[in-house]
């Protein structure tokens, strides 16, 4: 797990600002900093790199690192590298080191691009073949490792963060007012939707997507990899076992480590089962840190004990208090170079500097389980549309009034029937979405759309969450979150092997008895404690916006309605308004919070507020 940046083109990168790019670095990689000009001529390509040591800790394996005609950049981990450095020995290869960055770079060496089909694991890398004059600037196929490039200045540069990039060309970028009007009005689920980023000119490479740049500067993107729902006639039973099997073998693999492991613990089944797995199964010995907030509405206190005490793991608790917590989302919206997504995240990166202060340098997070195995209330909803017409849909139909109505807050998703009888319905999706665009100075809408992917509507919505909505955005705050602290994030569900067992499930066996994630809960049965593995009620890692700001103390609310560019784009008098009313309906939280991160992230990027990564970075900011 590293930090990756560089530049390829016509033109040159002063050398001045490659020493203030390396220091920015040093969170995704503080164990090494590294810059090598690959290639002077008439093209230059400059590769630089931070490490933070993972794998094989010693320093024959630091990047930029070259085989004959080849240097390679990466961030990531491929995890499955001992079963292809297996391979690639019967072949003959002979390797220097034990590092997977050696494994990826002699993989290309005997397989070429498609090398990348072999691979398990997460990854953003720059590989540059001499011999083919090309640059292959590759990304996994969820997106959990970040790539961002910007063409300018006669090429191309390419870092793992935005300030990365900035950096290296010695000019900010560009704010791209669409996409905050965007983040502001359809809120998260909105910003994957297009190719556009919070910056103009600034894209990412696509998931699943080998971008190969030659010597013309001419880029070509080829995808090595396409999701698909492919159902198989399996019995329910044979669901159970396969994804159990996926499940075990993904975390086996990604246990592989040389520094300590930690785990994110919430009171759901998602990490649950993953920490489970790991105590019970695989016999590593647990340590957890969990996020506890006072608000009843999003307290897991008693599931998450319940995991702790059945596993005997090591725990830490961070106990979220209410208010005060303004000055810290300011530092966090400054590393991330843009607005946090949601409070989730916010309150996410408590964790990682958790785990930090005790000395873990990677952490295994629940992510994606949802998108895999229906976890949403909608789902429920999409099921019950596809079942329309079959023999079961009657008693379906009943465990969702019995079991799932009562527990849902959101009234647009307490009608079944808007969704069986118009499964095309969306509107729950951008929530309030048309309430929230008043709250701007000039009109602005965009539609609802999603990617096709299949026939299937519910798994189509799946897929649409997990590369263009949730999943995506969570990858995003998640990696941010964790680097910031030089901590590598590991998501297990996002596992090759898995999805293709989970997308191979046919519908009919997903939700049972009014269970989302039922495989997954038949999965983790006997494993995962019953309090845990049973609970209905889906909280969510969650928090109130309390837990930041108190809207009735008079510093938090005069700097709310202060003088910035925010009000550029947003009504003054109607966020005075907003902030006057006694309780908030969620989503208008959420607007709230959206308009909190807006506001901060306009201001420290037209230099109203100053923007500090670290202090240790300090330096690196002002130079």
């Amino acid at each position: 797990m590293c930090g990756i940046a560089g530049y390829i083109g016509k033109g040159q990168v002063g050398l001045e600002r490659v020493g203030p790019t390396l220091h920015l670095m040093k969170n995704r990689g503080p164990d090494n900093q590294a810059h090598v000009a690959v290639a002077r001529g008439l093209v230059n390509i400059d590769f630089l790199h931070s490490r933070l040591s993972i794998i094989d800790l010693d320093e024959r394996a630091n990047q930029p690192f070259r085989i004959g005609r080849c240097t390679l950049i990466f961030n990531g981990e491929i995890y499955n590298y001992l079963e292809i450095r297996k391979e690639l020995k019967e072949l003959g290869i002979v390797f220097r080191t034990n590092s997977d960055t050696e494994v990826l770079l002699q993989s290309y060496l005997v397989w070429g691009e498609k090398c990348v089909d072999k691979f398990e694991g997460m990854w953003a890398f720059a590989l540059y073949d001499a011999r083919e004059q090309k640059l292959v600037l590759s990304r996994d196929r969820f997106a959990e490792k970040p790539l961002y490039f910007v063409e300018a200045d006669k090429g191309i540069y390419f870092g793992s963060e935005v300030k990365f990039i900035q950096a290296l060309m010695g000019r900010a970028l560009k704010i791209n007012q669409r996409q905050i009007r965007r983040y502001l009005v359809n809120g998260y689920k909105s910003l994957y939707k297009t190719p556009e980023t919070f910056y103009e000119d600034l894209r990412e490479v696509p998931f699943a997507t080998n971008m190969v740049v030659d010597s013309e500067m001419k880029v070509e993107e080829r995808r090595y990899w396409q999701p698909r729902y492919r159902p198989s006639d399996m019995t329910e039973e044979e669901a159970v076992e396969r994804t159990r099997q996926a499940l075990l073998n993904s975390m086996k693999i990604r246990l592989r480590s040389d520094v300590p492991l930690a785990f994110c613990l919430s009171g759901g089944v998602d990490s649950g089962a993953l920490a489970s797995i790991a105590a019970k199964e695989l016999g590593h010995e647990v340590v957890a840190f969990s996020i506890v907030d006072s608000d009843k509405r999003y307290n897991e206190y008693d599931n998450i004990m319940a995991t702790v005490k059945d596993i005997g793991c090591q725990h830490t608790v961070v106990n979220l208090k209410p208010g005060g917590l303004l000055g810290q989302l300011k530092e966090l919206v400054a590393y991330h170079d843009a607005p946090v997504a949601t409070i989730t995240y916010f309150v996410h990166s408590f964790l990682s500097r958790a785990m930090a202060e005790q000395g873990y340098k990677v952490s295994f997070s629940g992510t994606a389980a949802d998108e895999l195995f229906t976890g949403y209330y909608d789902h429920h909803m999409w099921y019950l549309a596809e079942m329309k017409g079959q023999k079961e849909f009657k008693r379906r139909r009943r465990e969702w009034e019995e079991q799932v109505k009562p527990r849902i807050r959101d009234p647009l998703l307490q009608d079944a029937g808007r969704y069986i009888n118009n499964p095309e319905r969306r509107d729950h999706i951008f929530l309030d979405n048309e309430k929230f665009a008043a709250y701007l100075n000039k009109e602005w809408q965009e539609e609802f759309r999603e990617e096709k992917y299949e026939e299937s509507v519910l798994h189509n919505r799946m897929l649409n969450e997990l590369f263009h909505e949730a999943t995506r955005v969570i990858l995003h705050e998640d990696d941010l979150n964790s680097m910031r602290y030089s901590i590598e994030n590991r998501s297990p569900y996002l596992d090759k092997n898995l999805f293709e067992v989970a997308y191979s499930i046919p519908s009919r066996h997903l939700i049972k008895n009014g269970y989302a994630k039922y495989i997954l809960r038949q999965a983790a049965d006997g494993i995962l404690n019953d309090q845990v593995c049973w609970d209905r009620q889906k909280k969510g890692f969650n928090a109130s916006i309390h837990s930041i700001i108190d809207v009735n103390n008079k510093r938090d609310r005069d700097y709310l309605l202060s003088d910035g560019p925010i009000f550029d784009l947003v009504n003054r008098e109607k966020i005075a308004g907003l902030l006057d009313e006694r309780s908030l309906p969620n989503s208008f939280s959420k607007f709230l919070f959206n308009f909190i991160n807006a506001k901060i992230f306009l201001e420290q990027s037209h230099g109203v507020l100053p923007k500090v990564y670290s202090a240790k970075h300090q330096a690196a900011v002002s130079a």
